[in-house]
């Protein structure tokens, strides 16, 4: 055991488990491993023979266990045991002693009065010696068996004395390696921080740079560390051709910030306090749990509800406005794929938690007069919980989802899972987009500095021509040489031919070369055939916008975020504005702002248990009970993808106008 290398696994002690038809993942303790095969045939025979390993280990630990060949524990735990076994021999010696002297006197006292029973004395008096004479015999009997116990517990210290040894060293040996090797995370943290610091500026892609169409699933139950044999084999290559010869579609590089707002709008919020608290306190006692039915202080917030960080998918609305101006669909594909990985661009540095939205609770965002929208969001439900959100542009689009958030504490990081399709549709054309969120993940939940990662596929399908777009997001990977936060993907037409090759970071930019030409490359390892793609080159179609000033101070928060929250007249008492414990956190009144969480959350509870009770009493009197109903939205069978979907039913906005919010629950 203390002979074994860093890195290695007790088989005798270690889980084997299969995540799916490649992988393998070995546990011991607080040591995981995750092994990839090349196919399932192989991933069956690594599965045996480590089975028949551990079947082996098992007996020899047994049998080492039981040996007296065990490793010698320190000098100073050999003395202290042997100071203890001869404390305990020297108190035997007494306690033996003490026998042959009770032995003695004892036999001494039966001989004195088998003579005094032997005398002529009278009956009472011969009765009274004869019990004395019993009564010291039971002692002597005690007292031999009490000397025979304990020499039997000195036998059997003595016995398990090397067993007591090894249990206290292997508990000292997982200590060291605890200690190890959350010291080694520490270091590989601060070297990748100064590394990251001290390193050049990285294209987000470049000439013969070798992507990935289609790669394979994440999982979000994997562990933050890969160790792979061999990098995965690349499905396509891109090469650019000379641009002299083809002609290339131009595009709008004006953006929505070239117009000015025709209301001002505030640039900063009260900086975030400096509260500490200590996160594993809270956190060790959530793992496996879902998050949103955690209590959890304000501590982990920002001063953003969820139906807010939903709207803020709107920061790049104008990238939307240029795809109803496109001619082909693949083009216009394009652009919403590129809207697609933009929504993600603000995730980067927000590793805080926005506020769970209380039940009925809305958000409106009204830019019509300045970038030609107006967005809606409402709680349609609380466990699971789920938001409903539906977005009007009067510059040709509407977009629609009711997105549930999953999520769960896996002790070394956090998965968050978003569930539900988002739906596009642009006025003229009739062109129906559909597509879905990957899995964000924030790592170093116990150790080091917090960052977000997002990983997985994202299928984009226009359901009028059939036009699809498979966008890879590759999860970070300490061992990888490619560019970190990487997206890239592949625009074809309903006959499966390419277009557009896609590439970029979700953080920083996303850009699109056009195909001019498709021919079969050399055959991977695998057996997969690569196809290399002469292409024009790329032209820039998304690029985040700059952080505004002293944006680490407050949330790092972009330009609409900080707007989100800015107080508004008009709007409805349900509106996220109107959260109080939201409003007491961006004020920087942190204590505040738990205690009237709490007074909210438990207003919420009774609320609920008065709904049950009403579908209780419902169900005795046979009665049916519909549950809590949106105000706002209504649910109906989607006609594209066949779900039932919460969709907007109209009547907020000439609500609005009216000031008639009389239907509004209170829930503040």
């Amino acid at each position: 055991m203390a002979h074994t290398c860093r890195g290695t696994i007790n088989l005798s002690t270690a889980h084997i488990d299969t995540e799916d038809s490649c992988n393998i993942v070995l546990s011991n303790g607080g040591r995981t491993y995750h092994l990839k095969a090349n196919s399932e045939v192989e991933r069956q025979r690594w599965v045996t023979a480590l089975e028949l390993a551990k079947a082996k280990a098992i007996p020899r630990s047994l049998c080492e266990n039981d040996s007296g060949d065990e490793e010698p524990a320190s000098q100073s735990d050999k003395s202290e045991l042997h100071s203890t076994l001869k404390t305990l021999s020297s108190k035997l010696e007494d306690l033996s002693t003490c026998n042959d002297l009770i032995a003695k006197h004892g036999a001494a006292l039966q001989r004195s009065l088998s003579e005094l029973e032997n005398l002529k004395l009278p009956a009472e008096s011969g009765e009274k010696i004869k019990a004395v004479n019993e009564r010291a015999t039971l002692f002597r009997i005690t007292s031999n068996a009490m000397i025979n116990a304990c020499r039997d517990f000195l036998d059997l210290a003595e016995t398990h004395s090397r067993k007591w040894q090894r249990a206290l060293q292997y508990e000292r040996e997982q200590r060291i390696r605890l200690e190890e090797t959350i010291e080694q995370l520490a270091k590989q943290h601060n070297s990748l921080e100064r590394a990251c610091r001290g390193a050049p500026g990285l294209s987000a892609s470049s000439t013969g740079s070798v992507q990935s169409a289609k790669g394979e699933a994440s999982d979000e139950d994997e562990e933050t560390e890969y160790f792979d044999a061999m990098e995965d084999a690349p499905a396509f290559i891109t090469v650019t051709a000379d641009p002299k010869h083809h002609r290339y579609d131009s595009y709008n590089e004006s953006t929505c910030k070239d117009l000015l707002p025709k209301k001002r709008r505030r640039t900063r919020i009260p900086d975030k306090p400096n509260y500490s608290l200590n996160l594993w306190s809270i956190m060790k006692n959530c793992i496996g749990k879902e998050l949103s039915k955690i209590p959890m202080p304000v501590n982990f917030n920002e001063p953003l509800s969820m139906l807010q960080r939903l709207t803020e998918d709107l920061e790049y609305h104008e990238l939307l406005d240029k795809a109803v101006k496109c001619e082909s669909s693949t083009e216009q594909m394009c652009f919403v794929a590129a809207f697609s990985v933009s929504s993600y661009s603000t995730t980067v540095h927000r590793t805080a938690k926005p506020f769970n939205p209380l039940l009925g609770e809305t958000y409106e965002l009204d830019r019509l007069e300045e970038f030609g929208f107006r967005s809606l969001c409402e709680q349609v439900s609380h466990h699971p919980p789920a938001a409903a959100h539906h977005v009007y542009s009067k510059r040709g689009w509407t977009l629609w989802q009711e997105i549930t958030i999953a999520s769960k504490f896996r002790g070394k990081y956090l998965s968050i899972m978003p569930l539900g399709a988002i739906h596009l549709e642009f006025h003229s054309s009739g062109n129906h987009y559909v597509w879905r969120k990957v899995t964000s993940t924030v790592h170093n939940i116990i150790v080091g500095k917090l960052w977000i990662d997002q990983s997985g596929e994202i299928e984009i399908v226009n359901h009028k021509s059939k036009d699809k777009c498979q966008l890879k997001f590759t999860p970070y990977s300490y061992f990888s040489r490619d560019v970190p936060r990487k997206v890239t993907g592949v625009v074809s037409d309903a006959a499966g031919k390419a277009h557009y090759v896609m590439s970029g970071t979700w953080d920083e930019k996303m850009e699109c070369s056009k195909i001019v030409q498709s021919s079969h490359g050399s055959t991977s390892t695998e057996g997969k055939q690569k196809t290399v793609y002469q292409t024009l080159s790329p032209k820039v179609l998304w690029k985040k916008y700059p952080l505004p000033e002293n944006a680490e101070n407050m949330y790092f928060f972009s330009d609409l975020a900080l707007t989100l929250n800015e107080p508004e007249e008009r709007v409805a008492p349900t509106d996220s504005r109107l959260r109080p414990d939201q409003r007491l956190m961006e004020s920087g009144r942190w204590d505040e702002a738990n205690v009237e969480k709490q007074r909210l959350e438990e207003k919420q509870r009774a609320v609920r248990r008065r709904r049950e009770a009403e579908a209780v009493e419902a169900l005795e009197e046979g009665k049916d009970y519909e549950g809590y109903i949106p105000l706002w939205f209504e649910r109906k069978v989607d006609a594209v993808t066949g779900e039932l979907i919460c969709v907007y039913k109209g009547g907020y906005w000439e609500a609005k106008d009216k000031q008639d919010w009389s239907t509004c629950p209170d829930i503040f």
